[in-house]
């Protein structure tokens, strides 16, 4: 179990408060602390009553990572349109800054960490549907589960202003460790009965692929992703414990996050990498281009040699490639991609993937970075900026998180981002699920359609669809 220094603590505590006087500012005492292993699901759990509605939970790619973070000791939000990515890495950087911070390892994603994530685009009219999510909302937790490479650790976070007393801080011990004895046990979680599934506008949502094709054919633009919504309706509140242990058993090769705000829950398993910085080194995927997979080995083989040789998916891709490494060009000192794409496959969809390595000099940081990739032409379309408009035109969707960067980021400036496809929002008894696709001059609105259904397929079969 934990052990807890608890003079160590104190004397921490005592300094931040003395700090905090003198500034005149909330200061941060962070401590970390190697802990025996905890199942992630069950310290997520452990906080489903005390700290329902503040919580996130995080896996990468590999399972070798793991942050699950509960309550909130500090937040960050905006709905400002423009320079958000700043504000964030700015008013991260300056409450790190004064902070009081023990932490001996030298892992990624131990110790302070800021999690959460920016709408797709904060010029979109935002609806009732993403009401309790800022255009960019990021949370600092007051306990984070950290599992890094099978080993875990504990980071308190503790903000102590100058009217508090060393008196919180036996506080403190007395949460941490009913915190842990909870999270130690044993737990099994419910599957709510879908009761109903409401397919949001699928006609309209056609003719509006109809008439971008009929616009791609004769105007500069040259790719524009449109997504749809699907409103699921079941018996009672669904439990994201369930729907994310389900997608540990059927996603198990994707970033699977949940993030909580105001009592929504923004969830999904993301195939795909958005962006993953570790010193100066840096790490982003080119994801465009999918087909099912077949429900045999060999038409499974014939299904992925047919995307490998398809003219409009290899076209689709190579626009994610150039703009992925035109951007990251921008900001790395050397940047390193195949020539040729390969196939990554998931249970329900195999895609076209070109995996992108940089070096970035001091200056560079994560999230300024990720301004420059937000959104790929697989999200948005080709050109960026005019695909985007089109979107904010013509999609009857309202985004908000999904398609979107969501992702951590520690205090060392190292992190990693998804981009929040193959995701749901879980409201009380029901939850919206999204999904794309890319429509150039040659796309026909039913073959999109029917794409869209296998990309829902993920969140769907989670949730307890068919």
């Amino acid at each position: 179990m934990l052990v807890i220094l608890h003079s160590g603590l104190k004397t921490r505590i005592f300094e931040a408060i003395s700090k905090a006087k003198a500034l005149t500012l909330p200061v941060l005492v962070s401590e970390v602390q190697k802990i025996d292993p905890i199942e992630p699901l069950s310290f997520f759990f452990s906080g489903s009553e005390k700290y329902f509605g503040e919580r996130f939970f995080w896996k990468d790619a590999s399972s070798q990572s793991f942050l699950v973070g509960l309550g909130i000791c500090q937040q960050f939000e905006t709905d400002q349109v423009t320079d958000r990515f700043n504000y964030v890495q700015n008013e991260w950087k300056r409450f790190i800054e004064n902070s009081i911070i023990f932490n001996p390892f030298s892992h990624m994603g131990v110790g302070p960490a800021l999690f959460g994530g920016f709408s797709f685009d904060p010029l979109k009219t935002k609806t009732a549907l993403w009401s309790n999510y800022s255009n960019s909302l990021f949370h600092i937790p007051k306990y984070m589960l950290s599992i890094i490479e099978g080993q875990a650790y504990l980071t308190t976070n503790i903000l102590c202003t100058e009217d508090d007393d060393t008196s919180m801080v036996e506080q403190v011990w007395q949460e941490r460790e009913r915190l842990l004895l909870t999270a130690n046990r044993s737990f099994s979680f419910y599957r709510s009965q879908l009761e109903r599934t409401e397919e949001i506008q699928p006609e309209a949502w056609k003719k509006t692929v109809d008439a971008i094709v009929d616009e791609l054919k004769e105007g500069p633009l040259k790719k524009v992703v449109l997504a749809r919504e699907l409103r699921l309706h079941f018996n009672e509140p669904v439990q994201v414990e369930k729907v994310l242990e389900n997608l540990f058993s059927e996603q198990p090769d994707s970033f699977i996050f949940a993030f909580e705000s105001e009592g929504d829950c923004f969830v999904g398993a993301s195939p795909e990498r958005l962006l993953k910085k570790n010193g100066n080194d840096v790490f982003t995927t080119c994801l465009a281009g999918s087909i099912k997979r077949g429900k045999t080995l060999e038409e499974d083989k014939v299904l992925g040699a047919d995307i490998l040789a398809d003219q409009k998916n290899l076209i689709e891709h190579q626009y994610v490639v150039d703009m992925i490494k035109e951007a990251m060009s921008e900001v790395c000192t050397e940047v390193i991609l195949p020539n040729q794409p390969q196939l990554m496959k998931m249970r329900d969809i195999q895609h076209l993937y070109t995996p992108v390595i940089g070096k970035t000099d001091d200056d560079a940081s994560l999230l300024q970075i990720i301004e420059r990739l937000h959104p790929t032409p697989a999200l948005g379309g080709l050109p960026k900026k005019e695909a985007v408009e089109k979107i904010r035109e013509v999609e009857l969707l309202d985004r908000g998180f999904y398609a979107a960067p969501i992702g951590w980021l520690d205090y060392r400036g190292n992190g990693e981002f998804a981009v929040a496809i193959r995701s749901g929002l879980i409201q009380g008894n029901e939850a919206s699920l999204f999904a794309g696709c890319g429509v150039v001059a040659d796309s026909d609105s039913e073959s999109e359609y029917l794409e869209t259904n296998i990309k829902f397929r993920p969140m769907l079969t989670a949730l307890g669809g068919e």
